[in-house]
């Protein structure tokens, strides 16, 4: 029953995801773009740099970007 339970939760969350707009889960293989991906979302993070941003821009790390619009 407990694993049963758990492949409910499991699936809702995936199916979920699946069905937001624009939503970049199902796409994607892998949970990294890229193992340069995989090694800043590790200790790059720590001190970002140009090499970063340069690799993130080419390799398309972070998906559609959402513009920021301030509250009025």
């Amino acid at each position: 029953m407990k694993k049963l339970l758990l492949f409910v939760i499991v699936s809702m969350f995936l199916f979920g995801c699946a069905s937001l707009k624009d939503s970049e889960y199902m796409k994607h293989d892998t949970l990294y773009a890229s193992t340069e991906h995989m090694s800043y979302s590790i200790w790059g993070y720590k001190s970002p740099d140009a090499k970063w941003q340069n690799l993130s821009d080419k390799q398309d790390w972070w998906g559609t970007e959402i513009p920021y619009i301030p509250a009025k």
